[in-house]
């Protein structure tokens, strides 16, 4: 009977990944979208990644975050070596990784359930159903279908590897305690190293098997305080201490952001309280990815709702205290989603809003509910229950099927999410480029100067409006002028960088775009005046190189050479000083090319080996073969 039970519950639990996967199966034909391309292209910045020194470049030389994300970036390896590259085969990988994370969300839960005195057949009907929630989620489209996101899942991952461990090795605390607490240590040791070098909040995983502990009201194999102690308590006291190092109460702490830390800290209120809405409430499609324009809350009352989630939020987290040892699932839920949101959504100064902070927060959310309706068979019989879980979990297929299907088509998606985000400048720049893209040039514009008309002050929709009339011809000195002097006042939006570098390339580029480029100079300088943009390290860049640029379109040879000098001193890189050697020899610019050479040369003898791109002996020869190069072009011109 009981190896009868097993069968049943291993092949219910395996036609649920199938059926996940034929639901995600038509999302494998979206494109790339956003950080994707920020983060990807560095696969191309090496060539073909085909040797450990451009594996070791490529890995270590991340920039998402602190850590830089190596395990991450190096998952990126298993699908393509070079960029560009196809999205499905990125995406792929993305849904097995759902499809591990299930697996492992399945078996951690029994695993918890067993140590919270759950008798077998009860803690593996509560698992079955918890998992199936979370893994049918239309919430968690996002996370698996945005390819950056695998570091949100990486994270997840290997916190779900280290609980398991942990409570794996945990059942042997009475009977074998050397080999349990050695397990424990080096399992939650090397599961937090790889979930933070995988993403930074993966540095709380100790802080969620506190939770764990927490909840659990047996003394059954409870490790002793000791270990808890220096284990578990310091590194979760370490992580409040870093957030409090990095807490800040200045007016304006982070000038690319549109708000402060109480500011954020009030925002967040509101924002966990939509993110429980929507995961208890699931919706087939939101706002998506466009959130920048998110209505910051300026005050505790301001708006209103502000303060109302704060009390909820504030009583929810006073009850997990309260109904601890009647409902410890419940207790579990709360206290878990709130510690996983400890890094990404209070006092650091990310942006305020995204969809995937959940997937990992969410691990054990769904554990109440499926105890609850498990303790329905008190009242209804367990055909009748089996048959309300199969119409929830349906309707979860359904929305998450609908949504999915709305991913497989990238600029439907985004179509969909600037019409539902009319304030998020992102959101109206991108339908504005996708309806130019597409040939509708009057549509594309009317909708960009309705845009503009109610966000005055968005750097990346003044630039896009002036980026269309240069590819349609119509630009004027005038327009130039003008969208200058707007940009010397405009707030910092770091995503209309990318445009700004496309329009003033674009002016270089051939002789009918040429007349513009010493305007392209004003946008330059406007922009360096700009208080909100002058400390932007980007800025400092990208100014001296652009405009190097422009003054090699104008054939001024020695001014873009004064412009290279200071670009590679900001840079420090000798990849891009060797890119900029190369656009100098390119324009016949020989004698000015030799001199960045040289520079580009002392700068890659002082650089740090371990932020080069390729190896020294690629450089070595790399360099060697440019000035090579440039001396016979010398000879030449000289004998000419």
């Amino acid at each position: 009977m009981l190896k009868k039970q097993s069968l049943l519950v291993v092949s219910l639990f395996f036609v649920l990944l199938l059926v996940c996967l034929s639901i995600y199966w038509q999302g494998l034909n979206g494109g790339f979208i956003f950080d994707d391309f920020v983060n990807l292209q560095e696969l191309g910045t090496y060539g073909t990644i085909d040797s450990w020194d451009k594996f070791r470049a490529f890995v270590t030389n991340g920039f998402s975050g602190p850590t830089g994300r190596p395990i991450s970036l190096a998952s990126f390896l298993i699908d393509d070596n070079t960029w560009p590259s196809q999205a499905p085969i990125f995406k792929y990988t993305n849904l097995m990784i759902h499809l591990l994370n299930g697996t492992l969300l399945f078996w951690a839960t029994l695993l918890l359930l067993k140590h919270y005195q759950y008798e077998e057949k009860k803690a593996t009907w509560i698992a079955l159903v918890s998992f199936s929630l979370w893994l049918f989620h239309p919430y968690f489209v996002s996370t698996t279908l945005y390819v950056v996101q695998r570091m949100a899942q990486l994270t997840t991952l290997f916190s779900l590897v280290g609980i398991i461990g942990y409570l794996k090795a945990r059942c042997y605390v009475t009977e074998k305690p050397i080999f349990a607490y050695f397990f424990m240590t080096f399992i939650l040791g090397v599961s937090t190293l790889l979930a933070t070098f995988s993403k930074e909040n993966g540095a709380l995983l100790p802080l969620l098997i506190l939770v764990i502990e927490f909840c659990n009201l047996s003394q059954i194999n409870k490790p002793i305080w000791q270990w808890r102690a220096i284990f578990l308590w310091l590194p979760s006291l370490a992580i409040i201490a870093v957030l409090i190092k990095y807490t800040s109460f200045a007016e304006n702490p982070w000038p690319n952001r549109n708000f402060n830390m109480i500011e954020r800290l009030y925002s967040e209120a509101r924002i966990v309280v939509e993110y429980l809405f929507n995961l208890f409430v699931p919706q087939i499609e939101l706002k998506g990815l466009y959130q920048d324009g998110y209505d910051v809350s300026r005050s505790i009352t301001h708006p209103i709702t502000t303060l109302y989630s704060i009390i909820f939020l504030f009583l929810l987290f006073f009850m997990a205290f309260v109904v601890r040892k009647k409902y410890p699932l419940l207790a579990l839920a709360i206290l878990f989603f709130f510690a996983a949101h400890l890094m990404e959504s209070t006092v650091l100064g990310l942006e305020l809003y995204f969809e995937h902070r959940n997937y990992l927060a969410a691990l054990f959310l769904f554990l109440p509910i499926a105890s609850g309706l498990y303790s329905l068979r008190k009242y209804v019989n367990l055909k009748l229950l089996n048959l309300i879980v199969l119409i929830i979990l349906v309707i979860l297929c359904f929305f998450t099927y609908e949504r999915v299907k709305l991913w497989s088509n990238t600029d439907r998606l985004q179509i969909y999410w600037a019409k539902n985000s009319p304030n998020s400048v992102r959101a109206q720049n991108s339908l504005a480029a996708i309806l130019f893209a597409d040939g509708q040039f009057v549509e594309a514009n009317k909708h960009l100067n309705s845009a503009i008309k109610s966000m005055p002050d968005s750097t990346l929709l003044t630039l896009r409006s002036l980026l269309h009339k240069l590819y349609l011809n119509t630009a004027s000195h005038e327009d130039f002028v003008h969208t200058a002097n707007k940009l010397r006042s405009q707030p910092h939006d770091a995503q209309a960088l990318l445009t700004f570098r496309t329009l003033v390339e674009y002016t270089t580029q051939d002789a009918k775009s040429r007349i513009f480029t010493y305007d392209s100079l004003l946008l330059i300088r406007a922009l360096q005046d700009n208080p909100n943009y002058k400390n932007d390290e980007n800025v400092k860049k990208l100014a001296p190189y652009l405009a190097a640029k422009i003054e090699l379109a104008n054939n001024q040879p020695k001014e873009a050479l004064n412009e290279y000098l200071k670009a590679i001193k900001i840079y420090n890189d000798v990849e891009a000083g060797l890119m900029m050697v190369a656009e100098l020899g390119s324009h016949h610019a020989t004698k000015e090319a030799l001199i960045l050479l040289d520079q580009v040369e002392k700068q890659y003898y002082q650089q740090d080996p371990k932020t080069l791109k390729r190896s020294k002996v690629e450089y070595d020869f790399e360099s060697k073969r440019i000035r090579e190069i440039l001396f016979a072009q010398l000879q030449k011109d000289i004998k000419h």
